[in-house]
């Protein structure tokens, strides 16, 4: 059975990723998708550890790059947190 209150802190681990993302924060970005992948009971952000961490390694001075930004969209799937990224992308381009 899922937890529906472990489920929305996994949500809240990967907002936090992307919010740390964009503050030019690695570390933090990295720790806090790793935390929603592991608190994740059906596997929305299992791949968001991989991407964040690529993204973090190829980052521009510090700034996520357009291709970062559409690779972590890609991985979160249809969704908010996926328009988030989009927009990021937009910006970054």
């Amino acid at each position: 059975m899922i937890d529906g209150q472990q489920q929305r802190k996994a949500l809240t681990a990967a907002e936090q990723a992307l919010h740390a993302l964009e503050a030019g924060e690695g570390d933090k970005a990295i720790e806090a998708a790793a935390r929603a992948a592991e608190l994740d009971q059906v596997g929305l952000f299992a791949a968001l550890p991989g991407v964040v961490a690529a993204s973090v390694e190829s980052a521009d001075g510090g700034k996520v790059t357009a291709a970062g930004w559409r690779a972590i969209a890609a991985a979160l799937g249809p969704g908010p947190l996926a328009a988030f990224a989009d927009e990021r992308a937009t910006v970054a381009g």
